[in-house]
């Protein structure tokens, strides 16, 4: 999500002029198209267990403290400071854009007060022309991280409605100064002359970011403006085509590229190979689909899906991207900012499409791409993940990353650069927020299971309380409590890895009973009104493994990949500036933040025989507590044991080498320790294949 190398691909552009011209498609009473499942306010869902732990310690590690330290959050032009890290000024923005909902959702005072001091200095702060920022000039007001804050302040809105009409207020004067910056050749979008805020093509590649904001105010708040806000957005859509980066042309069989060395054709934008933007550009046709409610555009989203899931979607759910896609290959990179992106856009297109797949892949991500690059205690992340990493150091060589450099898997303050620090926030904080849905058939719906209570009203002021209280995805085992004023249909939904086995126990029965799910996967509870509905869902499951290429294989338990256990040694230094590779001054560090290198202490070079699995639990019932942090080695209480030998493995760029396609054993079949890929910082879990003798596990 960096610098790009990438320039000379986009040098030639031919501008499109739309002074005068109105080819709009509004018309008076124009509705948006519905997603299948309706998100609910911010607010409505608070974490329990496990998941609040997690919420609790990112309040407390660098995202809840980076606004009291780090320059480009307390120091941030957005705010009266002096830096930004770069012209696009989406430093801050990226941060109140995650720290909004984690404020919210968690219920943390001092995470509120920051973001409400935020709030206060950009509001009161607007131009007299409507522009929300610092920037001055034509040439260095970029309508991109407008994007990012416009989708803080309408969390905010819906969390804190003391505060709503403010908001409001400066999003349409915002959004009449964007609409005439965008009819003069597409203003603040493309770049002209000498305009200095996107040199490279960050905001067209993203054009589509601004429809979740203004959809959501031309639907709550149009005050007859609406016909202004559909422009921008159309603006903003038609300013990407013309620029060269339409998502629509990009998400096809046959053009999207399944592998990209620097010896495939490939004629498109820079824009569409880089990680983070397929991240974000997988929301680009449900954008456009809202507003012309053509099916295709449901349909390409589908396509998307499956063409990253086949050639580029890693074992632990996030895009193998560093910075750009290549191949499968585990040890290249996955940049933090995937992750988070991935989980927002895989829920954002779960509630459109309703496949439940996608509802597995949002899980996939939350609970192994995103906590592995983050440290146990939230207080550093790496640049980037590899799905077999025997270490975490600087590395000799950048020599197998593209536009990465060699200390981009270092856990840190800000590895490679910093937009990871300001932007990994955001991801549980949404998919908690996303957790439960609203349905068509006016009922809701448990999407995400992670613990949770619930609490929102329905039409006919219904009012609903909703408690999941589980270790999952620790656990398969949910316990729901439930209170309604009037009669109400619940869901949850059975992930695709259940068994036939999964059942359902209580809601006034005296026998388990098997699950009957929708095709969907939806499970249907109907709840009475003035009593306490309450049963226990129970998920049947088996570790199952996934073949790769060469004779490769990674092993699943419920949502979580499993990984080879490595022991390893820490040793820390002061944090590292991105750039220069200087000692970071005090003044932009907190006593807690350090950069950490990983030395493994065991093997890690071997290959396995997954006919030999056996799942270790510890007590794991529904309402134990759970080691906190739990994403640390030994934390979490379900582990597997494989059958196992060392090999010959190569190290290529000083990493390890592709896994060997004819491995040769050095020892003895021994039994392996996997665990949750996320709890260990050092990995491998993409394998070679033996078949070994049988060993006592």
């Amino acid at each position: 999500m960096a610098h790009s190398c990438f320039v000379a691909l986009f040098a030639f552009v031919v501008f499109h002029f739309v002074d005068g011209q109105n080819n709009s498609t509004y018309h008076d009473g124009a509705t948006l198209a519905q997603p299948t499942y309706q998100p609910l306010d911010l607010g409505s869902v608070r974490p329990l267990g496990w998941f609040k732990d997690q919420l609790e310690l990112e309040a407390a590690g660098l995202g809840g403290n980076l606004f009291d330290f780090y320059r480009f959050v307390h120091d941030s032009r957005w705010i009266g400071g002096s830096t930004e890290y770069s012209a696009l000024d989406e430093a801050s923005p990226y941060w109140f854009n995650g720290m909004v909902p984690l404020a919210f959702g968690l219920g943390d005072e001092n995470v509120q007060s920051q973001v409400k001091y935020y709030l206060d200095y950009v509001l009161d702060h607007q131009q007299d022309d409507g522009w929300l920022g610092f920037e001055k000039t034509e040439a260095t007001r970029g309508l991109w991280a407008r994007c990012l804050l416009l989708l803080g302040l309408i969390q905010y809105a819906e969390a804190d409605p003391s505060q709503t009409e403010r908001i409001v207020d400066a999003m349409h004067r915002y959004v009449v100064l964007a609409h005439t910056m965008l009819q003069n050749n597409y203003t603040g979008l493309i770049a002209h002359g000498n305009d200095t805020f996107d040199t490279a093509g960050w905001g067209v590649g993203r054009s589509h970011e601004l429809h979740i904001p203004l959809q959501w105010l031309y639907e709550r708040y149009p005050r007859n403006n609406s016909q202004i806000i559909w422009e921008t957005m159309e603006l903003m859509i038609d300013g990407g085509v013309v620029w060269g980066a339409d998502w629509r042309n990009f998400w096809v069989e046959g053009v999207y590229p399944p592998v990209l060395y620097d010896s495939t054709p490939y004629d498109l934008s820079w824009v569409f190979i880089h990680g983070v933007n397929m991240a974000e550009g997988l929301r680009y046709p449900l954008a456009v689909y809202r507003m012309t409610n053509q099916e295709a555009l449901k349909e390409q989203t589908r396509t998307a899906v499956d063409l990253l899931a086949k050639y580029h979607r890693s074992l632990a759910g996030t895009i193998i991207a560093d910075e750009y896609i290549s191949d499968l290959n585990p040890s290249r990179g996955a940049e933090l900012c995937i992750a988070a992106e991935v989980l927002f856009s895989s829920a954002y297109i779960y509630q459109y499409l309703g496949d439940n797949d996608i509802a597995d892949w949002v899980e996939q991500t939350a609970f192994n791409a995103l906590p592995v690059s983050v440290a146990a205690d939230w207080w550093s992340h790496q640049y980037i993940q590899q799905e077999n990493q025997p270490w975490s150091r600087n590395l000799t060589s950048d020599g197998l990353w593209s536009d990465v450099n060699s200390y981009a898997n270092v856990f840190g303050l800000e590895p490679n650069y910093p937009c990871c620090t300001v932007n990994h926030p955001q991801g549980y904080p949404k998919f908690l927020a996303n957790s439960f849905v609203s349905t068509e058939d006016g009922g809701l719906a448990h999407v995400f299971l992670v613990p949770s209570t619930m609490k929102t009203t329905l039409s006919g002021d219904n009012a609903i309380s909703v408690s999941a209280d589980t270790n999952y995805p620790f656990s398969q085992s949910i316990k729901y409590n439930i209170s309604a004023t009037s009669p109400f249909d619940f869901y949850v939904r059975i992930p695709t890895w259940a068994g036939p086995n999964s059942s359902i126990s209580g809601n006034g029965n005296t026998t388990s009973t098997a699950i009957s799910p929708s095709p969907q996967g939806l499970q249907k509870i109907e709840v009475p009104s003035g009593q306490a509905t309450t049963f226990t869902l129970n998920l049947e499951t088996s570790p199952r493994v996934v073949t790769r290429a060469n004779n490769t294989a990674a092993i699943y338990y419920g949502p979580l990949l499993y990984a080879l256990a490595i022991e390893y040694e820490s040793s820390s230094r002061a944090p590292l500036n991105y750039n220069t590779e200087a000692v970071l001054p005090a003044n932009t560090t907190d006593s807690h933040t350090h950069d950490f290198s990983l030395t493994p202490t065991t093997p890690w070079n071997i290959a396995i025989d997954p006919n030999q699995i056996k799942v270790v639990r510890s007590n794991t019932t529904t309402s134990s507590s759970l080691p906190n942090p739990i994403w640390d080695l030994g934390a979490p209480p379900v582990e597997l044991r494989v059958a196992a030998v060392e090999i010959d493995w190569p190290v290529a760029f000083d990493t390890a080498a592709d896994p060997p396609a004819n491995p040769s054993a050095t020892g003895q079949t021994f039994s392996a320790r996997f665990v949750p890929y996320a709890s260990a910082k050092l990995h491998m879990a993409h394998l070679p294949v033996l078949q070994l003798a049988t060993v006592d596990l």
